[in-house]
């Protein structure tokens, strides 16, 4: 079983669901006759890995009771005693998550049969389905097996032994699953929290001797990961990476490959077609390593070296963005024991590569783990899994003190990362289900916070596809919108929702060909109305994820060119999102609700829309805020002082909201925007107020920097 945290998502969730067969239904007398464990893996059910003990209770078992579970005297005449059939099951179930269907009545029976025999008792962690199934829908006319089975559509095929009870009981918890979703209930702490809040029905189960089959999950102590080699999550592939890359065509011989290594000191070539061009791409490309020499001439001798490159060198070329952190280029490697990969630029063109010797000093060990997880996810609830492992790295590298900016754009990566893999598993699915294969070349992109690499752990969708040709309605534009609509499912299901604004590929406002995206922008351009503009500034934020990175790249620069020193389209974007919300009251201090202020409508939002405006009117092609800031106060128009104080505003933001979210979700509540001002210390109070102070007279740098 894996280890789960307490943001493990419930469709990935490694645990046991267990059912006991009694004597009878008070727990302070009740003797255990049957236990049936079935295991949940990764979300699937495995019925072949059931375990079942019968046990003798070393009592008559009552005919009341029999008649229930067919289970009498004879039945368990020759069965071990509870204290010899607990012990194996209780090792096989030890550390993972217990799920049961009024399971509180279970744990007690348990405990006490536990004492009894002179056993030790663990209370295990547990999710009940009688109280998952009253938080999905509190207005149920009954929470029994058989009426949940009912609502859920489950078949019953059998009931009243262990092992066919636990069955039902693991098919009702993962029917629940959607249900919980819709009420924004997906990790392993929300469902806890959420289920803690039945108050009522606990203190019944409670005054009936049950034990509580729920516990509060900020008792519980997180594994903390290895310690992190930051260096790997602050730098890039391209701080590392060797360019420009060497070259030999296909037909050059395995000598002169070697020679040209020697002299040059490197310890790879790469190998294109002969005749071809360059630059060139991964998949039309092929390497030739030291190991690679060595190997050819252990198995064919001298002969190898009058042979061409091309027959010993490896394709195709393993490689990853430029733009990539370095932990990823050391999960990538591990993962397949590489000691070299190419390196792409944002057109997909090979552009250099990096080598174990570049990396030699970097180890972000455990962590790095992540992203090469999400990249070979093979399907949804393996890519949950890998998406949960995100909130420990986030936790680890702000123990380590990085910038809270350097954190958003491990986050925002992965959510790139994690968008691309939602993309290959809607391709197979699309397949799979006799949808063919993409009609065009096509990019799906990220749009928002992601697309600037700005992402915390409060996120939903923002995602749109371009695509090379098709109207509106036509066959190819159909295709797209079950695609879209499959990637926009992937992404829900592991945890980022659906976007409330709509902003999904799904969406025919969110896809279209590259003509009709012209098109697009072109009548974007010329709105003179704020209300049709909604959304459309997180657009120029936009990078491509997945498909073909040179047309989404072609697409964001279309629009930069068409919306160039059009400073009244940038005002009305500005307008379009609304107006941010006051931090501090007339008095200097902050504005709260229920003790928390939202530093996203507070603070975050008009630096980031101020800096947008003004790079899209200025013609400045940079995504991220602080690079866009930059590139402002380069113009050397004014307002240097303002820009600097926002940039610096900007990190104080982002420090503040990531550490309530992980506090948050810590303590089984999703993250959010909003921080307890309440927890902050001096330092913290003071850093806020003079960020709030900065963002007082946004409009006024705006307009002055616009016109």
């Amino acid at each position: 079983m894996a280890t789960v945290s307490n943001a493990t998502p419930l469709i990935a969730l490694d645990a046991f669901v267990i059912d006991t067969e009694t004597t009878g239904l008070d727990p302070g007398k009740a003797r255990i006759v049957e236990i049936g464990a079935v295991p949940l893996t990764a979300g699937k059910l495995d019925q072949k890995a059931a375990l079942r003990r019968l046990v003798n209770p070393d009592e008559p078992i009552p005919l009341v009771a029999t008649r229930i579970h067919s289970i009498d005297d004879d039945t368990v005449a020759s069965a071990p005693k509870f204290g010899a059939a607990w012990p194996d099951i209780a090792a096989a179930i030890s550390g993972s998550i217990l799920i049961g269907h009024t399971l509180g009545f279970d744990l007690a029976v348990l405990k006490r049969e536990c004492e009894r025999a002179g056993l030790p008792w663990t209370p295990p962690r547990t999710l009940d389905t009688r109280l998952l199934a009253e938080v999905a829908e509190p207005h149920l006319g009954g929470y029994t097996l058989e009426h949940l089975a009912s609502w859920l559509g489950v078949t019953i095929d059998a009931r009243h032994s262990a092992v066919a009870d636990a069955v039902i009981t693991a098919k009702i918890f993962l029917a629940l699953l959607p249900k919980l979703r819709e009420g924004h209930i997906r990790t392993l702490a929300e469902a806890e929290q959420a289920c803690l809040a039945l108050t009522g029905v606990l203190e019944d189960q409670h005054r009936a001797g049950w034990e509580q089959a729920v516990a509060a999950p900020q008792a519980r102590q997180e594994r903390a990961l290895a310690r992190i080699d930051t260096y790997a999550y602050r730098h890039r592939v391209a701080d590392v990476m060797s360019a420009p890359p060497k070259f030999v065509t296909a037909d050059v011989s395995l000598a002169d490959a070697l020679q040209r290594m020697a002299k040059e000191k490197i310890s790879s070539l790469l190998v294109a077609p002969a005749g071809s061009g360059m630059p060139m791409r991964a998949r039309e490309t092929a390497i030739i390593t030291e190991r690679d020499v060595l190997r050819a001439l252990s198995e064919q001798g001298a002969q190898a070296l009058g042979q061409p490159v091309a027959q010993f060198a490896s394709k195709p070329l393993i490689a990853l963005p430029a733009a990539d952190f370095v932990y990823r280029a050391l999960g990538r490697m591990s993962r397949l024991n590489l000691r070299h990969l190419g390196v792409e630029n944002e057109n997909g063109e090979i552009c250099a590569i990096v080598t174990s010797r570049d990396l030699l000093r970097l180890r972000a060990q455990e962590a790095s783990i992540l992203g090469d997880a999400l990249d070979q996810a093979d399907d949804v609830p393996a890519l949950a899994a890998a998406w949960a492992l995100l909130p420990q790295a986030a936790t680890g590298l702000l123990a380590e003190d990085v910038d809270a900016r350097v954190i958003a754009a491990v986050i925002s990566r992965e959510l790139g990362a994690l968008t691309r893999r939602a993309g290959v598993l809607a391709e197979r699915r699309m397949k799979a289900d006799g949808q063919g294969g993409a009609p065009s070349i096509y990019a799906l992109c990220v749009l928002g916070s992601a697309g600037r690499g700005e992402c915390l752990l409060a996120m939903d969708q923002d995602n749109a596809i371009v695509f090379g040709d098709g109207e509106p309605g036509s066959s190819a534009d159909h295709w797209f919108a079950q695609f879209g609509g499959v990637v926009a499912d992937i992404l829900h299901e592991v945890g980022v929702p659906y976007c409330k604004g709509g902003v999904m590929a799904k969406n025919a406002l969110w896809r279209g060909s590259m003509a009709t995206w012209r098109g697009r922008i072109a009548g974007w351009i010329t709105r003179s109305n704020p209300a049709d503009l909604l959304s459309v500034d997180i657009f120029f934020d936009l990078v491509g994820v997945h498909g073909d990175g040179a047309m989404a790249s072609e697409l964001w620069r279309t629009a930069f060119d068409a919306a160039r020193g059009n400073a009244s389209f940038a005002k009305l974007l500005a307008e379009a999102g609304g107006e941010a919300q006051p931090g501090l009251n007339i008095w200097g201090g902050f504005r709260t609700e229920n003790g928390r202020i939202d530093l996203k409508r507070a603070g975050l939002f008009g630096i980031v829309t101020t800096a947008r405006v003004l790079a899209i009117c200025h013609h400045l092609l940079e995504r991220s805020t602080p690079a866009r800031l930059s590139a402002i106060a380069a113009l050397d128009h004014g307002g240097g002082n303002d820009l600097e104080a926002l940039a610096r505003a900007q990190g104080v933001f982002l420090d503040l909201i990531l550490a309530q979210q992980l506090a948050d979700m810590r303590g089984g509540l999703p993250p959010g925007n909003k921080v307890a001002v309440k927890r902050l210390s001096r330092e913290q109070r003071k850093a806020l107020s003079e960020s709030l102070s900065a963002v007082r007279h946004l409009d006024d740098l705006r307009r002055d920097l616009l016109f």
